[in-house]
């Protein structure tokens, strides 16, 4: 009796454990726009689509496309490319919409292609470049991977209206 105990108090430390570890690691999905890779974290994505038509809407910013029906709910498009002074292109095998969230805001975004679920440690994600210190800016932070930079996105700046 006395072994099973030891080894069941074991087995709940070491779940313990993996737990803490877990707390040291930022879950996020990578997409990419140009050649840039980007990413969000993966509790703000309500679900990533692949592109179907959507309605123009007039006097809105050049980076809206408009808006398209999710499941009875109207959801503005915005075009991630030309929202970060990149030329737009027509849609390809790999775009998607990426449908976001943070708390009561809701948009999609073209995306060019995604690229993968990512685990970051925490310790491996620094802060956005000196050169951009303003706290309006949409970028969180730098993910560092052994070959590759990866730029995490500020979801609720992604969503704000400024239409």
């Amino acid at each position: 009796m006395a072994d099973k105990l030891k080894e069941i108090i074991n087995k709940q430390s070491k779940q313990q454990d993996v737990g803490g570890q877990l707390d040291d690691v930022v879950q996020l999905v990578g997409f990419m726009i140009g050649d840039e890779e980007y990413a969000v974290p993966i509790l703000s994505i309500q679900e990533i689509i692949k592109p179907f038509t959507w309605t123009r809407v007039p006097q809105v910013p050049k980076y809206v496309l408009g808006v398209f029906n999710l499941r009875g709910a109207v959801i503005p498009l915005i075009d991630l490319r030309t929202k970060f002074g990149l030329e737009s292109k027509k849609h390809g095998e790999d775009t998607r919409f990426i449908v976001m969230r943070h708390g009561d805001d809701v948009a999609g975004f073209v995306i060019d292609r995604l690229t993968m679920a990512i685990r970051i440690k925490k310790e491996n994600i620094g802060p956005a470049p000196d050169t951009i210190n303003d706290e309006e800016t949409i970028i969180d932070g730098v993910g560092k991977q052994e070959d590759k930079i990866i730029t995490l996105l500020k979801v609720n700046k992604l969503l704000e209206r400024d239409f």
